[in-house]
């Protein structure tokens, strides 16, 4: 009973310190609905497979993997992003983001979001989905590219 007291409160920390920024990570690939859904079903995989997860190198990296795998095993169709709502109590949003966002391929969006929304690190991006800080930084870049330039006609970065 000691051995499982000392699990449920190595995980029950190990959620407290993670579920926040997992969520804002799968939110921000997936949109709100899919990324919570992915967080809870993540975090879910994470109790039942404490014993292994908790060993592993990069545990939050490998749930958001897992929440990812969730996502697309459920989706049919392509992705979507929520629409922009007018209410009062959101923050102004550029109405042309969502669509801008959802013409970048996933790893990029998740790359622009975290970083120039959420101001995450290039290193904590790149821990968090298992890849390297150049791999982020790249992302990132052709992210905003895309972005500022919808129709291609400016130079693509470094080129």
């Amino acid at each position: 009973m000691v051995a499982e007291d000392t699990l449920t409160e190595s995980f029950t920390g190990f959620f407290t310190a993670v579920q926040p920024r997992l969520r804002r990570a799968l939110v921000a690939a997936f949109g709100t609905q899919d990324g919570s859904e992915a967080t809870q079903e993540a975090l879910a995989w994470g109790w039942e497979h404490w014993d292994e997860l908790r060993v592993m190198e990069n545990p939050a990296g490998y749930l958001y993997r897992v929440g990812r795998s969730r996502v697309r095993r459920h989706r049919i169709g392509g992705r979507s992003l929520p629409p922009v709502r007018s209410e009062a109590a959101l923050p102004w949003v550029e109405p042309e983001l969502p669509r801008a966002l959802d013409r970048l391929s996933e790893k990029q969006r998740v790359a622009v979001v975290l970083i120039h929304c959420l101001e995450w690190t290039h290193a904590e991006v790149a821990g968090y989905l298992g890849v390297t800080v150049g791999t982020v930084q790249t992302h990132a870049e052709r992210g905003v590219h895309v972005i500022r330039c919808p129709d291609l006609a400016c130079t693509p970065p470094g080129g």
